[in-house]
């Protein structure tokens, strides 16, 4: 049977009833998902170090994932005790102080303090940062169907589009230099598919979304192109780093940046776009 195909059925009867578990664990806002994002961040701050390490100089490798990682254990302890989210902000904008200081610091010769410091950024904001997005839904009114809302258009824009792809791109590929297999198919698949999470969103809970299905019909066409695009960056970056994965630990899939690039792209994007047209979410 073809890799992928294997590794996508792996993703469904593994991944998906596991991410479903996690979302009803909601003690404590949640925790467990903390917990598991915070480790997930972790790791992307690895494979991201590892893939600009390939064109840039660096920071000391510790040092940074050290403060990627950090923002999002300030979103956990958030789950623990229940401060205001203002700050999760302001370790974020002291992790990237933090760094900006250190070059200043200790560097006694500054050649290559521009690239530590555009490098050192992009990993805080990309692999830290943006993820927060993700957790901060945990703390919204109605959590529970929110999270497999997200998720669910994420993950039926990354399914669709594979699979209306396989179908129907054969002829229409290469349009986008980025990512040259994927298709226009593929595209249009993507597309239904997030749609097509907001239809079922709004039939199973009318009750919590409220109002015209068409909300989430625009909600869903906006989370595709987000997903589309965050997983086309992340081509971009390793094409630039001429490396095919971003790591190694899921087999089948490469590395947790592979996995997780249209979660970290989308997230800010919904998380602002859903608390705007349901603000009672945020009560």
């Amino acid at each position: 049977m073809n890799r992928k195909v294997v590794s996508r059925l792996g993703i469904f009867f593994i991944g998906v009833p596991l991410i479903i578990m996690l979302i009803l664990l909601n003690q404590m806002n949640h925790l467990a998902i903390h917990i598991v994002v915070t480790a997930v961040s972790v790791v992307a701050a690895c494979e991201f170090y590892h893939i600009l390490d390939h064109n840039f100089k660096l920071q000391n490798k510790l040092f940074v994932i050290i403060l990627a990682g950090i923002i999002n254990l300030a979103m956990l302890l958030r789950a623990v005790f229940e401060f205001n989210v203002s700050y999760v902000d302001f370790v974020f904008v002291l992790a990237i102080l933090i760094s900006l200081a250190v070059e200043v610091i200790l560097n006694k010769t500054f050649e290559n303090s521009n690239s530590h410091i555009i490098t050192s950024i992009s990993i805080i904001t990309y692999a830290g940062y943006l993820l927060t997005f993700l957790t901060r839904m945990t703390f919204l009114k109605n959590s529970r169907p929110v999270l497999i809302m997200f998720l669910t258009m994420v993950f039926f824009c990354d399914s669709l589009a594979w699979f209306f792809g396989v179908l129907f791109g054969k002829n229409n590929k290469g349009f986008i230099k980025a990512s040259p297999n994927k298709s226009i198919a593929g595209f249009c698949g993507g597309i239904f598919g997030s749609i097509l999470s907001g239809i079922l969103s709004w039939l199973l809970w009318k009750d919590i979304f409220t109002g015209s299905v068409a909300k989430l019909i625009l909600l869903g066409a906006l989370i595709s192109i987000t997903s589309i695009i965050g997983d086309l960056v992340e081509s971009v970056l390793k094409r630039s780093a001429d490396c095919k994965d971003s790591g190694s630990i899921i087999p089948g899939r490469g590395g947790i940046l592979d996995s997780i690039d249209s979660i970290v792209f989308s997230a800010p994007v919904f998380y602002f776009t859903i608390t705007h047209i349901y603000p009672a979410l945020l009560q």
